[in-house]
């Protein structure tokens, strides 16, 4: 009798950072809740007709991320209310937010300089580091997968919670993730396959794309 060839499963992840933010050029946001311009309606037809609508869908709790996911239905996807995720947030700069560089340098100049020493894992004062931002998205990833094996995830966050899931997902170091550039409005898919490696055995992560705009092509997988 011929073996049958073990059948991997395969989770998938689609992160949409939020669309551009109001009024903060220049400025550390991170955490704070600011609103944001979903007036691109190029783009969000583009994330609606490249996105899958039978998935489980989550948004961090800033109000930015419920915006454009509510822009992405609106522009013709017809997906269910997203989940409240606050672990996906964006990464709070403590007393440093909503400041430019320069205030920051300004008020702090050896905190400032301290931090610059290494800036993926020094947190600003009274806020959090990357690494810190890394540790927190992979749990929830982790966490999810498990729940919700096979299905596709849609998570519409930030740039910083994007970052954080691909280096947990490719095992890079925190300075390493954040390297990895992404857009507002961009779309980025990592796959998790559990099973499909030595003898059914295993699990992995596989990077299918990073920061791709909304409209466009789509590289392959991408497409629902």
């Amino acid at each position: 009798m011929t073996p049958v060839a073990p059948v991997a499963t395969e989770t998938r992840w689609w992160f949409v950072r939020h669309a551009p933010v109001v009024g903060m050029k220049g400025r550390l946001y991170g955490s704070s809740d600011v609103p944001c311009d979903t007036s691109d309606t190029e783009a969000f037809t583009g994330l609606a007709e490249k996105l899958p609508a039978d998935a489980v869908w989550m948004t961090s709790h800033l109000s930015r991320t419920h915006a454009t996911a509510a822009a992405i239905r609106a522009a013709g996807l017809n997906a269910p209310e997203p989940l409240i995720e606050p672990d996906i947030r964006e990464q709070d700069f403590g007393e440093w937010a909503e400041l430019t560089w320069h205030e920051m340098e300004h008020n702090e100049p050896d905190v400032y300089a301290k931090f610059w020493e290494a800036p993926a894992r020094n947190a600003p004062p009274g806020g959090e580091s990357f690494a810190d931002v890394v540790a927190r998205t992979a749990k929830v990833v982790d966490a999810y997968t498990a729940k919700h094996t096979g299905r596709d995830i849609v998570a519409v966050c930030h740039g910083g919670s994007i970052r954080g899931a691909v280096a947990h997902a490719m095992g890079l170091t925190p300075e390493a993730g954040m390297a990895v550039v992404v857009d507002t409005l961009s779309l980025t898919r990592i796959d998790h396959i559990d099973g499909g490696l030595l003898r059914g055995k295993g699990s992995t992560w596989r990077l299918l794309g990073v920061n791709h705009p909304a409209t466009g092509g789509a590289p392959g997988g991408y497409m629902r």
